[in-house]
């Protein structure tokens, strides 16, 4: 139910009016009187965002760490949403900072009841983070592992009973299931193999619960980037389909760490093949009845993407990083474009059994868009046009990934067009307040920004240590400063860095450590919050999470955040003129602030910066010290 406006409007007066004097008393006057800091910085803020939805400009909101940014940007976006009828949306950068920013005694939370607001807030979370009743089926025939029984315990009975006029509620989110590792879920989650419009159980999916629920949101609809990004691109397809958009329409967006809108954007446009899903489809159709031309075919096409992925792997340039790069092999392009052939004259097949319903209707459907999706991508692969190419390991699945070079162009006309007030959010979206590298990479040309401090004396509450050590004793260095005690978080450049530190471990260092996807992501942010274990390493924190008090009392830094040597920052660098001022160092930059801007979150925080650096890393000092709120001292 819309609720109304948290301030009365007059004839005298237009909305924006009414709204600058409500956010003037809010702060000035009603804030004071509960009790709360008059901060000048969250203030301008606050008045510069009302500004910016007045006229629908994009804005870069820079607000150091205790500025108060996130009621500075809920306050306006709650009027406006309300004033248009449109939800505002908030874009998180990823699924845990949303179970951050709606937790109980959280900004949200408090604002509500400080206002009396009746906030009408639901989550849009990123397909993957609901379970797919079609491959948690799957699953249990494949296996009998115990947490497969966890989750059949915890499903509504509707889903496997009918009873008329029976109620639904969603359910089935990731969150829901803190216990199961990262592999065991993806093991039961949406996938993009499977054909949501033919599964006979959409009505009773999650998802499908999920997404009819926050449609309907008044207030604020919170997603994550990476969802945002899917919504822009498949928005026009899913309505030429006759399908809603996965999001509903907005009053505005506000991107809560918009730095990191990039990395989703080139995520949400990537296209992949992976070598198990043909498999596995093929699999479902070869049964008794199928034509023997079309078996035929299906055979054809499991040999050449086999001889494929074969060949594929010989041709991987040898590197540490996720992304392996590929070499140009005129073989390989062969197999991939024969590939393509064989798979055309296969779909052309599948016309003929559907008319014989040889194969069951849902599988076939499946396979006819899965050969779909696969040739569009193996064309892009063999095509020599401008997108850029790796095989990287996706949910233990060894992956051939295809990604547009820029997105920028894209971005220009799907989202930065105008039509809606854009705000970013973030401690760090410049570089010594030069905004151009963000807007440059998101292919922005008109913004308005602003930075303001934060309003912390870093001096008198956080010490940064520098430590010299060989890239072989890091681990070791790293086990010797959280055994010294106080709640650690441990910063890694990359998932492989954090999972070599795991595996070179003793497993008796009588520490109290987790590893970032051993288990649902934000319980395991509120366990290491309540003190249940010492040591959370993560490749993943750098920006977002928020332990005040002594929750956290030290950050330990293992590597300088530099972008890697992947196919991604690669052809970046191909196409700059000066890749490390232009590309590295501001990337190296940014991160690093955020990963700093972990320890210091409020009023009475205080701890410990250790930063582990090798002789490389500590020549080029004089490229990163700039960037840190105290000087470093030698330990």
């Amino acid at each position: 139910m819309r609720q109304a406006l948290p301030f009365p409007l007059s004839k005298d007066k237009t909305f924006f009016d009414s709204l600058n004097d409500w956010i003037g008393d809010i702060f000035y006057d009603i804030l004071p009187e509960k009790g709360y800091e008059l901060r000048d910085e969250q203030i301008f803020m606050s008045f510069q965002l009302e500004k910016a939805l007045k006229e629908r400009q994009v804005l870069f909101a820079e607000a150091g760490v205790g500025t108060g940014k996130t009621m500075a940007y809920l306050l306006p976006a709650i009027a406006y949403a309300r004033y248009t009828g449109k939800p505002a949306l908030i874009s998180c950068a990823d699924e845990a900072l949303i179970e951050q920013l709606v937790k109980k005694g959280g900004d949200i939370d408090r604002l509500d009841e400080l206002f009396d607001l009746n906030l009408d807030v639901r989550l849009a979370k990123s397909r993957d983070q609901y379970l797919c009743l079609q491959r948690f089926e799957g699953a249990k025939k494949r296996s009998e592992a115990e947490f497969l029984d966890h989750i059949e315990d915890t499903l509504p009975e509707f889903v496997n009973k009918t009873y008329s006029m029976q109620h639904m509620y969603p359910y089935g989110e990731r969150s829901s299931y803190p216990e199961l590792t990262d592999d065991q879920w993806q093991q039961v989650n949406y996938h993009p193999i499977q054909n949501c419009n033919a599964c006979d159980m959409r009505n009773k999916c999650g998802q499908t619960l999920h997404r009819n629920h926050y449609r309907e949101a008044t207030d604020l609809v919170i997603c994550s980037h990476d969802f945002l990004m899917e919504h822009i691109w498949t928005k026009e397809n899913r309505k030429h389909e006759g399908q809603a958009p996965l999001l509903p329409e907005v009053s505005q967006i506000v991107l809560d760490e918009g730095h990191l809108l990039e990395f989703a954007a080139q995520r949400a446009l990537t296209y992949e093949v992976q070598e198990s899903s043909l498999y596995d489809v093929t699999e479902k159709i070869m049964v008794d009845g199928v034509r023997e031309k079309t078996m035929a075919l299906i055979e054809r096409t499991i040999d050449l993407h086999t001889e494929f992925f074969r060949v594929l792997r010989n041709d991987l340039v040898p590197s540490e990083e996720d992304r392996k790069a590929i070499q140009d092999d005129p073989l390989l392009k062969r197999i991939g474009t024969e590939l393509i052939r064989t798979v055309d004259t296969l779909l052309e097949e599948f016309v003929f059994e559907g008319e014989l319903f040889s194969i069951p209707e849902y599988e076939l459907n499946l396979a006819e868009e899965y050969f779909e999706q696969y040739n569009f991508s193996m064309g892009l692969f063999v095509e020599n046009g401008d997108a850029i190419s790796w095989l990287e390991e996706k949910d233990e699945i060894e992956t051939l990934v295809i990604m547009p070079r820029l997105v920028t162009d894209i971005l220009e006309e799907k989202l930065f067009d105008g039509k809606l007030p854009i705000v970013f959010s973030s401690a760090t979206l410049s570089v010594a307040k030069d905004f151009t590298y963000l807007a440059d990479t998101l292919g922005i040309d008109h913004f308005e920004s602003f930075s303001v401090p934060s309003p912390f004396e870093y001096d008198e509450v956080m010490e940064i240590f520098k430590h010299p050590v060989s890239p072989e004793a890091k681990a070791q260095k790293v086990l010797e400063l959280a055994a010294e005690g106080g709640q650690t978080l441990v910063l890694f450049k990359s998932k492989a860095a954090m999972q070599a530190f795991k595996q070179a471990m003793p497993e008796a260092s009588g520490l109290a450590i987790e590893f970032e996807g051993d288990r649902e992501l934000s319980s395991v942010v509120r366990d290491f919050q309540d003190g249940k274990f010492q040591v959370l390493c993560s490749h993943h924190l750098w920006e977002g999470m928020d332990l005040p008090g002594d929750a956290l009392t030290k950050v330990i830094i293992v590597d300088l955040p530099m972008p890697p040597s992947d196919p991604v920052f690669d052809a970046k660098r191909k196409f700059s003129e000066h890749p490390l001022e232009e590309i590295d160092l501001p990337f190296m930059q940014l991160r690093l602030q955020q990963g700093v801007g972990r320890l210091i979150r409020s009023s009475s925080d205080h701890g410990e910066i250790h930063l582990l650096l090798t002789e490389e890393e500590l020549r080029i000092e004089h490229l990163w010290k700039t960037v840190l709120p105290v000087p470093a001292k030698n330990r």
